[in-house]
């Protein structure tokens, strides 16, 4: 019997807790050993000390197998905190199931009132549907997932469905993706890291490769010969300061070169160990194996090629230890030859980085949308049509609802139909404007929809709902509310859009308002729009008498034995009944 959401997540932190447990054990008696390791070596290098082979043979030996341990615990701390990661996420899924996610991510940072809708449909902010559906775990991968949620956008809608139920249906890859990407600790952003490789100048001469390794050979020759007494540590000596000198002479480029890699050794890192969860996932949904295919070709994996980079940055930081800083430069020209495998790698793969770096990306949003998808099993994916309806919706609900207390509603919009939709205060116009919006755009992004069975004709999306006043640009409500409606009139004339409208002129009277919205409307219908006007102004309703493809809708509202009840349930017809004086009685606000 299959899970269901809820129960996988249980299980999920039962089984990694336990897992938590084992390696903490594992941890413990990991330091124990290195502690009994070290007293063992202080005992044995007092014992030998006398013996200088033997002593420097067991300090060397001591030391290897130190080494050893102390990479064998740092890999155990690593497991420890992935998983740690992976109960977090399980607990934070089970959370959201019970509706409590504002404590999440809510987007504010893309909040754009001049964008098409993004403003007008609770998109972003505390409460929003991106709050609900993001689970992104790296900065890139949350502005790749809102530039999907607002593109608008109405092409290869039925790959992205496939792409995002075959992610859905590998949640344990996602999971493991997501918890690797937490771990991720960024000083500063992907953008920032491909812009700084596009703009790098090498500094390092030709040949350091085959110098550096000459001046090392000779200096293990020095050294030789120092210990058999052929030399004088002079010579010795006089090599290092010679080697000193030379690196010193490209001190300040190096330098800067590490203060930049410094900052982006982590990502690098954490990013190959993300490039080897794609690259050993097979995908077979079109649009996820070309995304693989980008990091996962033929010739090299390029995780591979990111691993290697990652080990060239944390070697050039290791400059920082005295003994490596000083003694490696002197004897060996450690920073230079560092230096130069760098910049050879920036020469080889510096212009992938940024491709890479948005396959990632990309994985880290579409994951959003697949745990979405799991997490809604009974929500359907729309049927993609070229013809018929825009919108063919049955018994759909808003997504963020409770779903025992959501009234889902019917909805079949022609093409180039406009529907005007009158009702009373608190009825519901306004979430059912909402509710058609969120359904197209989730449509267009490739994303089911809360509804039992959904048709869809794939359309752009055009929004006025919200229109704010704007004090820095010294503008009035009235005058943003017509650049808004200008801005729907001149969309229209190059594409197709559902417009969706919520008592528009708003900052005007109330007869000067009725008039410019009848024209509104009747210049849309003539400009051959598809869309919804949600309105208190009856006089409204008479166009749809003179215009064959306007229809009026309703939600109704009523009062009985003193009480005001609402069926939220979207009809055909005008509404009659009002309730802004019932309501000012029923507060005490008037008599």
């Amino acid at each position: 019997m299959k899970q269901t959401p809820s129960q996988f997540y249980a299980s999920n932190i039962e089984k990694n807790s336990e897992e938590r447990k084992q390696l903490q054990r594992q941890l413990a008696a990991s330091s124990l050993i290195r502690l009994l390791l070290f007293v063992a070596l202080c005992v044995a290098a007092y014992f030998t000390f006398p013996t200088t082979a033997l002593f420097i043979g067991v300090l060397l030996a001591g030391i290897l197998l130190f080494v050893f341990l102390v990479t064998r615990h740092n890999r155990l701390q690593y497991k420890k905190k992935l998983k740690e990661a992976l109960i977090e996420i399980n607990e934070t899924e089970l959370t959201v199931l019970n509706r409590q996610f504002h404590h999440l991510s809510d987007g504010s940072e893309y909040k754009d009132a001049t964008h098409f809708f993004s403003q007008d449909i609770d998109l972003f902010g505390r409460g929003s549907f991106y709050q609900y559906l993001n689970r992104t775990s790296l900065k890139s991968g949350a502005d790749t997932l809102a530039r999907l949620l607002t593109q608008n956008t109405t092409e290869a809608i039925e790959q992205k469905q496939k792409a995002i139920e075959e992610l859905s249906n590998l949640p344990k890859w996602r999971q493991r993706f997501s918890a690797i990407a937490s771990l991720v600790a960024t000083e500063v952003s992907a953008a920032s890291v491909v812009r700084w490789l596009d703009s790098y100048k090498p500094f390092v001469f030709k040949g350091i490769k085959w110098i550096s390794l000459a001046f090392s050979i000779i200096s293990v020759s020095l050294f030789v010969t120092y210990f058999f007494g052929f030399i004088s540590g002079y010579v010795v000596f006089g090599w290092f300061l010679l080697g000193l000198a030379i690196s010193g002479r490209y001190l300040k480029k190096v330098n800067e070169l590490a203060s930049h890699t410094a900052k982006i050794q982590s990502t690098f890192e954490q990013f190959h160990r993300l490039m080897e969860e794609i690259e050993q996932q097979e995908f077979k949904s079109q649009l996820l194996s070309e995304k693989s295919q980008a990091i996962n070709t033929k010739s090299q994996k390029a995780s591979t090629a990111v691993k290697r980079f990652a080990r060239h940055l944390d070697a050039l930081d290791q400059r920082n230890n005295m003994l490596v800083g000083v003694l490696a430069n002197g004897f060996m020209l450690r920073d230079l030859r560092q230096s130069h495998n760098i910049e050879k790698w920036i020469a080889t793969y510096g212009d992938h980085v940024a491709t890479w770096f948005t396959t990632i990306s990309f994985f880290d949003a579409y994951n959003s949308l697949a745990n979405y998808r799991f997490n809604h099993p009974e929500h359907v994916f729309p049927t993609i049509q070229k013809t018929g309806p825009v919108l063919q919706l049955t018994n759909a609900a808003h997504p963020l609802l409770p779903p025992d207390t959501a009234v889902a509603n019917n909805l079949h919009i022609e093409e180039e139909a406009f529907f005007i939709v009158t009702g009373a205060n608190m009825a519901g116009k306004s979430t059912f404007l909402r509710t058609v919006a969120l359904q197209i755009v989730l449509g267009n992004v490739g994303l089911p929809t809360n509804a039992e069975a959904a048709n869809y004709r794939p359309i752009k999306l055009i929004t006025s709902m919200r229109t704010t006043d704007s004090l820095t640009d010294d503008e009035s409500y009235f005058f943003s509310e017509l650049k808004r409606l200008k801005f729907i009139v001149d969309a229209i004339k190059t594409d197709r859009y559902f417009i969706i409208l919520d008592e528009i002129l708003k900052g005007t009277n109330s007869t000067d308002k009725a008039i410019g919205s009848k024209k509104f409307v009747e210049k849309l219908v003539r400009g051959n729009a598809t869309g919804i006007i949600a309105t208190h102004d009856l006089s409204l309703c008479e166009v749809a008498e003179t215009l064959p493809d306007v229809s009026n809708y309703y939600f109704d509202a009523r009062i009985e034995d003193g009480e005001l009840y609402f069926d939220y349930t979207f009809k055909p017809g005008i509404c009659k009944n009002m309730n802004a004086s019932f309501l000012l009685k029923k507060m005490q606000i008037v008599d």
